[in-house]
């Protein structure tokens, strides 16, 4: 993530500079520091909020320390960037947004696909009425089972496996695009080890609709699927979250329309994040959104 994702874009982005970058492991820190042009790198926590040169802190770690690490760079007077998944629960994320509310200081969630050409006109498309009114989504995550030995599939540290690290960008787009919802739903079948493998969930937006996905993390190859189709009165828009394309169908003409992703990712939600730190424009994903789909998860992966 850091590598590529979004630690370049720091140094890119208008009014910004990474000046400083800390790890546990100091050798990796050097290396990373060294390797990215960083001035200055540390291997402990309390060193870098202490510096006086830094104003922000991007937290990049796995989300079971989220929480603790976003409440003392708050606490140390400084704004914060905050990787997804927010935090692991619903619970966790109250605590969250009242340490914000109790400080001056600003916290921005790293929901970078709001800011991406291809979900932009994702948006401009609904917004604009191209297929009509919008009746219901239809999304499908469906992935082969990986045989990795990592953080995203240990439960306390990632809050439940490969759904916990892909479906907070999915169901925030839903909130992106169709705005506040009035009910959510949803069901999971978990594995022996506490992971969600299977999840299905349900919103009923306050505009009239209806979205349904389902997530699975244990099919064959051939089977794999990674689609979202939004069904509106006059048509049909289709694409991948994954991919970089749009499909749009109607009764007058079929037209897909592709994009390039920028190469640091993060790029254009990183710029937009420095002009609200510096005041010069809105949070462009507040802790307040951050909740919504952190309670949304927990619903969905309810037993």
């Amino acid at each position: 993530m850091a590598e590529v994702k979004s630690g370049p874009a720091f140094q890119l982005c208008d009014c910004s500079e990474l000046h400083a970058v800390m790890r546990r492991n100091g050798e990796k820190a050097k290396d990373f520091a060294k390797r990215h042009e960083v001035p200055v790198w540390y291997d402990k926590l309390s060193d870098i909020l202490n510096d006086e040169n830094i104003d922000t802190i991007y937290v990049a770690t796995p989300p079971s320390s989220h929480l603790n690490l976003a409440q003392e760079a708050l606490k140390a007077e400084k704004d914060v960037y905050l990787e997804k998944p927010m935090v692991v629960s619903k619970e966790e994320a109250y605590i969250l947004r009242e340490a914000v509310q109790k400080t001056s200081k600003k916290l921005v969630i790293a929901h970078y696909r709001r800011e991406l050409p291809m979900f932009l006109k994702l948006r401009e498309l609904i917004f604009s009425n191209v297929i009509g009114t919008v009746e219901f989504v239809d999304l499908k995550y469906l992935q082969k089972h990986k045989e990795e030995a990592n953080w995203r599939l240990n439960p306390a540290i990632s809050g439940g496996g490969h759904f916990h690290d892909i479906a907070p960008h999915q169901i925030d787009l839903m909130l992106y695009f169709f705005g506040k919802h009035k009910k959510i739903n949803g069901c999971s079948q978990p594995k022996e080890s506490g992971k969600s493998d299977t999840v299905n969930g349900y919103i009923n937006f306050e505009n009239g609709t209806l979205f349904r996905g389902i997530w699975c993390f244990d099919v064959p190859e051939k089977m794999e699927e990674d689609s979202c189709k939004i069904y509106g009165s006059k048509g049909l828009i289709e694409f991948s979250f994954f991919g970089s394309e749009i499909i749009i169908i109607t009764d007058a003409k079929e037209e897909t329309l592709r994009f390039e992703h920028p190469k640091h990712i993060q790029q254009p939600f990183i710029q937009k994040t420095v002009d609200y730190f510096l005041g010069h424009g809105d949070n462009p994903c507040s802790v307040e959104e951050g909740v919504i789909v952190n309670q949304i998860m927990d619903e969905f992966t309810k037993y």
